[in-house]
């Protein structure tokens, strides 16, 4: 079953040149081991998730979480980072360096709900945070916004339990559009993007950022409002 996957990767990207064809066979089909591995771990990182999404909408009558995506690194992705930073080309120093394979993307409809739903999951007890990068509060300079975890889950099978690194990205649907759009135009076209065209993504970020902070107080003026209407209800 295994060398059925493995025939269907076609090309290493020129990486083939640096390593023996026996070397790039037994990598091909360590990958998929590796690649159970990591997807399980994101599976477990959903899973709470939602458990969580389901609580919140318990308790406040709303979900903070509008959909969440997951991704595992191709094997042509994991080896051409390896090159770039000059590591070994292998399983076990992709394991050991990268922290990027596994990857979920959360996408939440207000900037609270980002730092709620990052609290309430770093406070589990099998979670441990690795690293935590606010693009919110500090945005890079393209314009990007996010809140980036890395956190480590135990993954649990028949024979043992492993520590996996899972990268979480938490942002808004507000930024999530910005975001993919600029990602598209940037990375998908064959020209590079001239400054002007940076400058107006950027103009365009921060316009994007007032939106979304001006959605924000909108609700909570709502949520304020119809509080108050309740209690006046009740006072009747």
């Amino acid at each position: 079953m295994i060398m059925k996957k493995v025939a269907h990767i076609k090309s290493l990207h020129g990486l083939d040149a640096l390593l023996s064809s026996d070397e790039i066979e037994s990598i091909r089909v360590s990958f998929f081991e590796m690649q159970h591995l990591y997807h399980s771990a994101t599976r477990e990182i959903s899973t709470k998730l939602e458990i969580l999404d389901d609580e919140f909408r318990f308790i406040h009558r709303r979900n903070p979480i509008h959909n969440m995506q997951s991704r595992i690194k191709s094997i042509e992705s994991i080896f051409e980072k390896l090159n770039r930073k000059g590591l070994e080309i292998s399983i076990e120093a992709a394991k050991e360096h990268l922290t990027d394979i596994a990857g979920i993307r959360v996408v939440c409809y207000y900037i609270d709900d980002i730092y709620n739903v990052a609290e309430m999951l770093k406070s589990q007890d099998d979670i441990t945070l690795i690293r935590e990068t606010d693009y919110i509060k500090q945005p890079k300079p393209n314009g990007y916004r996010s809140l980036h975890l890395v956190v480590k889950v135990p993954v649990f099978f028949s024979d043992r339990k492993e520590l996996v690194p899972v990268e979480i990205q938490i942002r808004t649907m507000a930024m999530d559009f910005w975001a993919s759009l600029e990602h598209q135009l940037r990375y998908k076209t064959m020209e590079e993007v001239p400054p002007s065209v940076s400058k107006e993504l950027l103009e365009c970020a921060e316009k994007i950022a007032y939106t979304d902070l001006k959605m924000q107080e909108i609700y909570k003026t709502l949520m304020k409002y119809n509080c108050d209407t309740e209690f006046d209800l009740e006072s009747i």
